[in-house]
């Protein structure tokens, strides 16, 4: 049902995981997708190349998204190459796999961590809302972490809050434009960012605790995103949509 023909759409992370599987599932869509990308040109390409089977159009473009004037960059280049946007989804970030208590934590991993995943969103989702074209979409990954918290990994789950506060914030301020802006928080997703836990001991007890009784796929998360970039969606914005499999029940 869902059909994004003519939209144009720019997907950050999109070189492998969420976004690639997001970047792929827009294409069979309809739509015309910019890969963002960091240091995975190769990859990224590779999505291109899997889109333009299906008979897409694609493009990737790559750059520093924590960097004001590489986020800007990037996004002139999409824009230049797809001639628009209408879709937005900020996708890229990091998750520090080692455990690290709030009072050990040093300044480098807590800024780190901080300009991969909100100061990267800020610049990118500053650019969207000024040159997506009305009744756009804008669709930002945080994470069931940022609504619960998360011990020993207290930079990543505050760098994720702050993008629900974002995307509420934004959601007012574009909402007479027709533009919506959403979030879709996963749970535990297997992918390269969490293979390191994932593909280990304990993916027993984290299947356990996740009540559908498995770890999302990309292609699970992929799919509310999309939606939500959807006409279907057209009346849904400052939501928070939990992908979890029932691990994290928020009210």
């Amino acid at each position: 049902m869902i059909s994004l023909n003519g939209k144009r759409a720019l997907v950050t992370g999109g070189s492998r995981g969420i976004g690639r599987a997001t970047a792929l599932l827009l294409a069979r869509c309809g739509a015309s997708v910019a890969v963002a990308y960091h240091r995975r040109r190769d990859d990224a390409d590779a999505v291109v190349r899997e889109i333009e089977a299906l008979g897409g159009r694609a493009v990737a473009v790559g750059g520093d998204l924590g960097s004001r004037a590489e986020a800007e960059r990037v996004f002139d280049e999409a824009l230049s190459a797809l001639g628009g946007l209408d879709v937005y989804v900020g996708n890229a970030g990091i998750w520090p796999a080692e455990d690290v208590a709030l009072a050990d934590m040093d300044d480098d991993r807590w800024a780190e961590t901080l300009r991969a995943n909100l100061d990267s969103v800020f610049y990118t989702t500053r650019v969207a809302a000024r040159t997506i074209g009305d009744g756009g979409r804008i669709v930002l990954v945080t994470s069931t972490a940022a609504q619960r918290g998360e011990a020993y990994h207290a930079d990543y789950a505050a760098s994720k809050g702050a993008v629900v506060s974002l995307v509420k914030s934004l959601a007012v301020e574009l909402g007479r434009r027709g533009v919506t802006v959403n979030s879709v928080a996963p749970g535990w997703v297997d992918t390269d960012m969490s293979a390191g836990v994932l593909r280990g001991p304990d993916r027993p007890r984290i299947e356990d605790s996740i009540p559908v009784g498995r770890i999302a796929t990309a292609e699970d998360v992929a799919g509310p995103i999309v939606f939500l970039c959807s006409d279907e969606a057209r009346h849904v914005t400052g939501e928070i949509l939990n992908v979890n499999g029932g691990s994290v029940l928020c009210g």
